[in-house]
């Protein structure tokens, strides 16, 4: 299941993988709780960002994290020895296609959009579930945003980032068909529902959290990639960049929705 990661494996993009986990934990993490004893599979753990809030939320799990990034590992282990020092983990530096054991849940966050065929890493991790057992997907989906003050020139820059993400075979639109792909794969019980960020001045920290070292950096993260593809000019790229910021400032409203899918076998 290897992947061509767009937003590339540097300390800002830990930081920002950091941002957003810490600011959306409720949001995304809601409603998914596993009992002590069940064995989990995080595919796909990264720097372990959201590896702490499953072994926060749900003590006494006996988690598997696996991820294809032996740096990315290092970086999991060492957040979640602080944040969670008592959380038992078994990190696994594999492929999914390496795994050949079964396990009561599997939780795949931001992932299948950075994957050739996501369909297909679903249908293997259907494979690696117990009977009853439930896999959880969560995903963005990049034309989701829309902000005010409206910007043809922010507009573009957000376009780059999707357009480059497709160019490595991956889908930055993923989450509007997490429904069809879990079908497809051959869950049952399949069930996705948005969930919607929405920041303006009288919600600071989602301001700061998402809007700003969320999203308006990790369009950011594929500045140097953009502009080396032609894809704007650096002018174009500042302009386009400075008004996405407008967006955080006051009288600034910034809105985007993630979707969450469970399915069962």
């Amino acid at each position: 299941m290897g992947t061509d990661y767009v937003h590339g494996y540097t300390p800002a993009e830990t930081r920002r993988l950091s941002d957003q986990a810490g600011t959306l934990a409720d949001l995304l993490h809601g409603g998914t709780t596993y009992a002590p004893g069940s064995r989990v599979l995080e595919a796909g753990c990264g720097v372990g960002a959201q590896t702490v809030q499953l072994v926060t939320r749900s003590p006494g799990i006996e988690l598997v994290s696996v991820d294809i990034s032996e740096d990315s590992l290092a970086q999991a282990k060492a957040r979640v020895a602080a944040n969670a020092p008592n959380a038992t983990v078994d990190w696994r530096h594999a492929d999914l296609h390496d795994l050949d054991e079964k396990f009561d849940h599997v939780f795949v966050c931001f992932v299948l959009e950075h994957l050739r065929d996501p369909r297909s890493a679903l249908t293997r991790l259907r494979g690696l579930l117990n009977p009853g057992g439930t896999i959880t997907v969560i995903e963005g989906d990049h034309q989701s945003a829309f902000f005010h003050p409206r910007s043809t020139q922010a507009q573009a820059v957000i376009d780059c980032l999707v357009d480059l993400q497709a160019e490595t075979g991956g889908d930055s639109l993923i989450g509007r068909r997490l429904q069809p792909l879990l079908d497809d794969a051959g869950y049952d019980d399949v069930h996705v529902e948005p969930r919607t960020v929405y920041a303006d001045q009288t919600l600071p920290h989602l301001v700061d959290g998402f809007t700003r070292k969320t999203f308006i950096a990790m369009v950011e993260s594929v500045r140097d990639r953009a502009i080396a593809a032609r894809m704007r000019t650096e002018s174009e790229w500042n302009d386009g960049i400075r008004d996405l910021e407008k967006t955080a400032a006051p009288g600034g409203t910034f809105h985007y929705t993630f979707f969450k899918g469970v399915g069962r076998t």
